[in-house]
């Protein structure tokens, strides 16, 4: 797999899952929120979220987390004054190269989404399985189930 594996979560106990899958199958993974949650959740639950789940599983390889802020420059801000590890935010120039600078001074990197390769845990019944399966498409692994324990 050339790059890491994208989970879009919407809650701790789906971060949890996704690192400790991630650790067995010792696959990089990069954390996603869901289209717009820095409004819906705020950067602060991103964070702390973030922080809870990485204690869960430290082992997990976590490339990053990603917190969307949709099209907000104002969510953005706050979402760099909290500290998150990066965010993504589709503001048209001059904008954007405006709040890539303030993200640049503050730590908090500004990433893309691949939305059309993320796999997404909204209303799974099965998210370890699910986490297994993308994890394993994407890297030709051979397949066979996991206990997490």
């Amino acid at each position: 797999m050339s790059a890491p594996a994208s989970f879009i979560i919407h809650d701790l106990q789906h971060a949890i899952t996704a690192l400790k899958v991630a650790e067995q199958l010792d696959i990089p993974v990069i954390l996603v929120s869901a289209p717009g949650a820095a409004r819906t959740g705020g950067a602060g639950w991103w964070r702390a979220m973030i922080t809870q789940a990485r204690a869960a599983v430290p082992a997990a390889t976590a490339t990053t987390s990603i917190l969307d802020c949709a099209d907000e420059p104002g969510t953005a801000l706050a979402a760099i004054r909290e500290g998150v590890e990066a965010i993504a935010i589709s503001v048209p120039d001059p904008g954007f190269e405006r709040l890539v600078d303030i993200a640049g001074q503050s730590g908090v990197a500004i990433l893309p989404i691949a939305w059309d390769t993320a796999c997404d845990l909204a209303g799974s019944n099965d998210p370890q399985g699910d986490c297994e399966n993308h994890l394993r498409k994407l890297s030709a692994g051979v397949a066979k189930p996991l206990a997490l324990g």
